[in-house]
């Protein structure tokens, strides 16, 4: 684990920006559209290369679906771009009617997902998104966990046929992957281990490898691995793990109900019981404070995970 170290840092949301230019510069039917948001999404330099491709919507998420869903008849390929609160939450219906039951081939790009979104606070942050988005059928769910993961799954869904929910975030934070790491549904293994399996996604595989480091010092054997691709969820790789470790812990910056976590325990319900401890919020908001505070006081730190691996262990 100490191998893995940072080449830089980087917010995720500017992973996707820099997707999503050079996306387009592949693939003309490439539009993005954006509810006001276009510097918080990182858009400026596809607008600026491609300014008769882009659609401000202005704060009109739920019109900003219903004209991402038309454009998908003209074989474009709409990119749409707001904070995950307003891209899921206001807009479920939408989503669900125009784009999942419709199997419109809309990119669904959210950015400020999460804790970490920081001090605009609990009416901006969203904990509930991956469960929302998880459950519509046909709907791909993918949480990259740095820069280079976000925009090598920017470039991966301009190719991919179907609805797609991708959340990234707003944090400066560490990169630690390569671009050509990612495939849809397939997870990252960074660790392999015998003892406890730790399954992440988003900001939290750092924190997890941060934590992996501190259970190999104390001579731990830890299998760390990155579920970025929520749905289709990759089975195969948590079976294997779980099958050699015989518990697990899931890290995500969302709500235990409805993520990764209830992902995952469904998994090993199905395959293989095992006892699991879930790091994650805990059925409530959040509220305003820096993105260390807030993973902090949600319990969503380094030591909570290092603190969730052992009570696991001892469950088995």
């Amino acid at each position: 684990m100490k191998e893995i170290q940072p080449t830089g840092q980087k917010d995720t949301r500017s992973g996707f920006g820099d997707g999503i230019a050079e996306a387009a510069r592949k693939n003309s039917n490439i539009v993005a559209l954006t509810a006001d948001l276009a510097g918080s999404l990182k858009l400026n330099q596809f607008i600026k290369e491609f300014p008769e491709r882009f659609i401000q919507c202005g704060i009109a998420e739920a019109n900003m679906i219903g004209i991402a869903a038309g454009l998908t008849i003209g074989g474009k390929i709409p990119f749409t771009t707001t904070f995950a609160n307003f891209s899921t939450g206001r807009v479920y219906d939408q989503i669900r009617q125009s784009v999942a039951y419709s199997g419109k081939n809309v990119k669904i790009c959210a950015s400020h997902a999460g804790l970490t979104l920081g001090e605009d606070g609990a009416t901006h942050q969203i904990l509930e998104d991956i469960g929302m988005m998880k459950m519509l059928p046909g709907m791909t769910v993918i949480v990259p966990c740095d820069y280079n993961q976000t925009k090598a799954a920017t470039l991966a869904i301009a190719d991919y046929q179907g609805p797609v929910y991708l959340r990234f975030g707003r944090p400066v934070w560490p990169i630690f992957t390569k671009v050509e790491d990612f495939v849809i549904g397939k997870a990252q293994v960074f660790s392999e281990g015998t003892d406890v399996s730790i399954f992440a996604c988003g900001h939290m595989v750092w924190k997890a490898i941060e934590a992996g480091v501190i259970l190999q010092e104390k001579g731990i054997s830890v299998e760390v691995i990155n579920i970025h691709t929520i749905k289709p969820l990759d089975t195969e790789a948590i079976i294997k793990s779980i099958s050699k470790t015989k518990c697990a812990v899931t890290v995500e910056e969302h709500n235990i109900l409805g993520g990764l976590g209830d992902s995952v325990a469904q998994v090993a319900a199905r395959n293989l019981p095992i006892p699991i401890e879930y790091v994650g919020t805990n059925d409530t908001f959040g509220e305003s404070g820096t993105p260390t505070q807030l993973l902090e006081k949600y319990g969503l730190s380094t030591p909570h995970i290092v603190e969730a691996a052992e009570k696991v262990m001892k469950r088995k």
